[in-house]
C-alpha cells in the first residue's frame, strides 16, 4: 500500500482578517481626525488668542527690565498694546460680561495701564512696580475665573 497523497491545505484567512483590521484602524484614525478638526473649527479662538498676546506683551516688558532697557521708548509701546487689548476683554469673554467681579477686574486692569501710560516708567524700578501691578491684576482675575 502506498501512502495516501498529502491533502492540500486550505489557504489561511488570517491575511484577510489582518487586512480588514488594518483598514479599520486606518479609517477609524481618519474619522477621528476629521471629527476633532470639526469640533476645533467650531471653537472660538479669540479668548485664548487675546490671553496669549497679552502674556507675550507682559513677558516682553519683563525681558526689557532684565536687559536693563527701561526707557519710555522701550516700555510705552508694550503698555499701549496691553491697554488696547484690555478694551477687548468683555468681547473675548461674553459669558462673563455681566459678572460684576469680572467687570471690576477688567476695570482695575485698564486703570493700572492708564496710570502706567499717564506716567510711563522711566527707569527699571518703576517698570518693576508696574509689571508687578499688572501681574497681580492678571493673577487676581485668573484666580476667580480660570
Amino acid at each position: 500500500m502506498s501512502d495516501p497523497a498529502p491533502t492540500a491545505r486550505a489557504p489561511s484567512k488570517a491575511s484577510r482578517y489582518l487586512f480588514v483590521l488594518i483598514a479599520g484602524l486606518v479609517l477609524g484614525a481618519i474619522g477621528t481626525v476629521m471629527a476633532m478638526r470639526a469640533i476645533q473649527a467650531r471653537q472660538d479662538h479669540f479668548p485664548d488668542s487675546l490671553m496669549t498676546v497679552m502674556a507675550k506683551q507682559t513677558q516682553l516688558l519683563g525681558d526689557s527690565q532684565k536687559q536693563n532697557r527701561c526707557t519710555i521708548s522701550d516700555t510705552a509701546p508694550r503698555l499701549q498694546t496691553l491697554r488696547a487689548l484690555a478694551n477687548d476683554l468683555e468681547t473675548a469673554f461674553p459669558g462673563l460680561r455681566d459678572d460684576e467681579r469680572f467687570q471690576q477686574h477688567a476695570s482695575r486692569f485698564r486703570a493700572t495701564l492708564n496710570d502706567a501710560l499717564a506716567k510711563p516708567p522711566a527707569d527699571c524700578a518703576s517698570l518693576a512696580a508696574i509689571s508687578q501691578k499688572v501681574g497681580s491684576d492678571c493673577k487676581a482675575c485668573h484666580q476667580d475665573f480660570r
